[in-house]
């Protein structure tokens, strides 16, 4: 009876819920599911990692390639993240070319990496104006359960943490190219950002880490990036208004969440220690 009243009338099945002060899943309004990381799964990829928030898991690879810089910033290589949503995920995402949602993530992913400049992209450059790495970053969401950035998020810059690339040689008067596959250095972080998600509701409601059920009946969305005590990002599909204590609400647990994020990401991209997790 209750999963028929639920997919007969399911905004009333959640306001049920949230009048008695609690979430379907048992969770309270502010508080986070559950987030595990594991990095290197992916043996074919220069680096990879997974990483899950509850169900919703995303897999990262990253595959670098060597290419000519853009005529705009000759002397600095560049990423290109994309963020795939297929049916294996979620009955609501059907075969075929990237879906808006899709792209709309990607894009979000890019704004995040480039906003919060974790990459000095001077440091993909082999050759000013001939030869620089480009990084291919794969998001592939194999689980959707709400939050899908966040995870993104997470196992990008999981991924990013243990990323090695071939030392290589170039010679600019021959163009000859020599790669070393064995000897590898590592590229460094700038800084380790982290996205937390909330829910609104009515104006005044709050809901931290949301699924993908109150994803689809909430007012709007409202997404911080922090790096450490940083805000580099605040994202806010749509144009509702959101109270300045909302805000602030907000914005409080992100830092803490991030702090908790950012240490998991630290010790599972150890050399000792290959994957993590936080309740």
């Amino acid at each position: 009876m209750a999963s028929q009243y639920k997919t007969i009338h399911p905004v009333k099945y959640l306001r049920d819920y949230l009048v008695q002060d609690i979430r379907p899943d048992g969770r309270q309004f502010l508080r986070f599911r559950p987030v595990s990381v594991n990095v290197g799964a992916l043996t074919q990829a220069d680096s990879s990692a997974i990483f899950k928030i509850g169900s919703t898991t995303v897999v990262c690879g990253i595959k670098a390639e060597l290419a000519a810089p853009r005529p705009d910033a000759p002397n600095s290589g560049y990423f290109i993240p994309n963020v795939e949503l297929s049916p294996l995920c979620s009955l609501k995402f059907r075969p075929g070319p990237p879906s808006d949602q899709a792209q709309v993530a990607s894009k979000m992913v890019d704004d995040i990496l480039r906003n919060s400049a974790a990459l000095d992209l001077t440091e993909l450059c082999i050759c000013s104006d001939k030869l620089v790495w480009v990084l291919y970053c794969d998001l592939i969401c194999i689980d959707y359960d709400g939050s899908v950035t966040d995870a993104c998020v997470g196992a990008l810059m999981a991924a990013l943490k243990t990323l090695t690339l071939p030392e290589v040689q170039f010679n600019p008067e021959t163009a000859a190219v020599v790669v070393n596959k064995i000897n590898r250095k590592t590229f460094s972080l700038k800084s380790l950002p982290v996205s937390t998600t909330f829910a609104i509701y009515d104006d005044h409601l709050l809901i931290a880490d949301p699924t993908d059920e109150e994803e689809t009946l909430s007012k709007g969305k409202l997404c911080f990036v922090m790096d450490r005590e940083v805000l580099c990002g605040l994202y806010k599909p749509g144009g509702i208004s959101i109270p300045q204590d909302l805000l602030f609400k907000g914005l409080s647990r992100s830092k803490k969440r991030a702090e908790l994020i950012r240490k998991l990401i630290e010790a599972a991209t150890t050399p000792s220690e290959r994957s993590q997790h936080i309740h």
